[in-house]
């Protein structure tokens, strides 16, 4: 086994041992990142940064001073603002940006002794569903099948990519409508979004603020507690942080969820759902029922509004919060004709700073919040998203302790197959994840099989707010249960 290879546990047990130090392990992810170049994964590499903190970690491993992630090896999100590094969001109108402080989170990782790589691959400001929408061109899934290129899924796909393909031992993702779970579930590993305001949002760029939430992507549950445990706490720089103690995830993986309740919601039993996820749910169901779980259905009656008003609160959100990219500041500024005023230079700049998904959130949230239409869509999307937050609330209420779906409607798919497509299509591969934002719930993806065809399929476990131990419990149960151990074959 290659040292890239290793899980969070297993480099962070032998590193404590001496078996290789923090160096060795950094360089064995800089050969296996350089060799993957083909996977798009990473978009800014940061070799002697990750090289001088692999031997500041090897400092604190023989001074005995290392927390669980010291010497890890991670991929850091572009969303992540990091500083002296281009933070780019993928987007050309944050071209050249490189941010003078650090993201709460990759502080908290770099304090606790994780090693950056580099910046990792994603969708424009996070919006898309298969990283085709990145100014750096497209992220690759690492499993193949037939000819085709897949994609790894969004918007963390470069994410999903370079952890898949053991370019690192774990990356930093976000989540807004499903981000962290939908990539993860495409290319075979574990994601986790954690509750609205258990990991702080300040230095990560906005998306859509009531929405957005940072969580760990890994090769195993295990690795997502160890990672979240190091990401989570209260931060006073961010006003939605909470102030609630962050437990130890990894203590509570005890393998033991007799007697708890799981619920399969019945709304989510959607018309036209291949016969392949139907069983993935079925197999999924009874794992957890052989586990001594009891299995309960349940109705959350307004999940069939959940896409409609994400699609209108997350545009609105992110109209307002992309209007500080006007090549002002920072950024992209257009070449400006003689004559041309300031608002022509806004204008210009963000026609070419923006891609084409972009533009089209920016224009139907700034649709929904105009004055004519407000009433009409952003204040009632407002109210079906609080009847969507009481469903769960009574169902968890009645005792239930998580909720099984799937992840995804479908398996990988091609690059550049929707690329034709109604949006709308695109749009609904967030259909079993979106509702979880919109709760502000944790939810977590695990790899339970393969299709027919050899690629991975997750199903998604949904817990009470503030249970990510619980939900991480249940989740390691599913993952011990299922099995699944099979790796993308090395084409690239």
């Amino acid at each position: 086994m290659t040292l890239n290879s290793l899980t969070i546990a297993e480099a962070r047990d032998a590193l404590r041992k001496g078996d290789f130090t923090a160096e060795d392990l950094t360089m064995a992810c800089m050969t296996a990142m350089d060799a993957g170049d083909a996977l798009g994964a990473y978009v800014h590499k940061t070799p002697d940064l990750a090289l001088q903190q692999a031997r500041a970690a090897d400092a604190r491993l023989k001074a005995d001073d290392a927390p669980a992630m010291c010497g890890i090896p991670l991929g850091i999100k572009d969303l992540f603002c990091t500083k002296g590094v281009p933070s780019q969001a993928a987007s050309n109108i944050l071209c050249g940006f490189k941010p003078e402080y650090e993201s709460t989170v990759t502080a908290k990782l770099f304090a606790s002794g994780a090693v950056m790589l580099g910046k990792l691959n994603m969708d424009e400001f996070a919006m898309g569903s298969s990283n085709e929408s990145s100014c750096y061109g497209n992220a690759v899934n690492p499993w193949k099948v037939d000819d085709r290129l897949l994609t790894p899924g969004g918007s963390s796909g470069g994410s999903a990519s370079a952890v898949a393909a053991d370019l690192c031992l774990a990356a930093t993702g976000t989540d807004t409508g499903g981000s962290i779970r939908q990539p993860a579930a495409f290319t075979g590993i574990v994601g986790i979004k954690p509750t609205y305001g258990r990991v702080s949002r300040w230095g990560i760029v906005a998306f859509a603020s009531s929405l957005d939430q940072a969580g760990p992507m890994t090769k195993t549950v295990r690795d997502a507690a160890i990672m979240l445990g190091a990401m989570a706490g209260h931060d006073m720089k961010d006003s939605t942080s909470a102030d609630i103690p962050v437990p130890d995830f990894e203590a509570a993986l005890t393998g033991d969820i007799r007697g708890k309740k799981i619920g399969i919601p019945r709304e989510y039993r959607m018309d036209g759902m291949p016969a392949e996820i139907e069983k993935l749910w079925n197999d999924g169901t009874a794992m957890l029922r052989d586990a001594g779980a009891e299995i309960v259905d349940i109705s959350l009656p307004h999940t069939k509004y959940a896409l409609p008003a994400y699609y209108v609160i997350a545009p609105a959100e992110a109209s307002s919060n992309l209007a500080r990219y006007d090549g002002v500041r920072y950024g992209h500024r257009a070449k400006l004709a003689q004559g041309d005023g300031i608002v022509d230079m806004y204008e210009k700049t963000r026609a070419e700073g923006f891609g084409a998904e972009v533009q089209r959130r920016v224009m139907v949230g700034t649709y929904v919040l105009s004055a004519g239409f407000y009433d009409a869509y952003y204040n009632r999307a407002r109210k079906v998203r609080a009847l969507i937050k009481r469903d769960f609330e009574q169902v968890f209420e009645a005792g239930v302790d998580a909720i099984l779906t799937p992840a995804t409607p479908s398996s990988a798919f091609g690059l550049g197959e929707m690329a034709n497509a109604d949006p709308v299509e695109m749009y609904l591969n967030d259909v079993f994840t979106v509702t979880v934002n919109l709760a502000g719930l944790p939810g977590i993806s695990v790899p339970v099989g393969l299709d027919a065809k050899g690629l991975p399929l997750g199903l998604q476990l949904i817990g009470r707010p503030w249970d990510e131990a619980g939900l991480l419990n249940h989740a390691h149960v599913l993952e011990r249960a299922a099995g699944f151990v099979a790796k993308p074959e090395k084409w690239w």
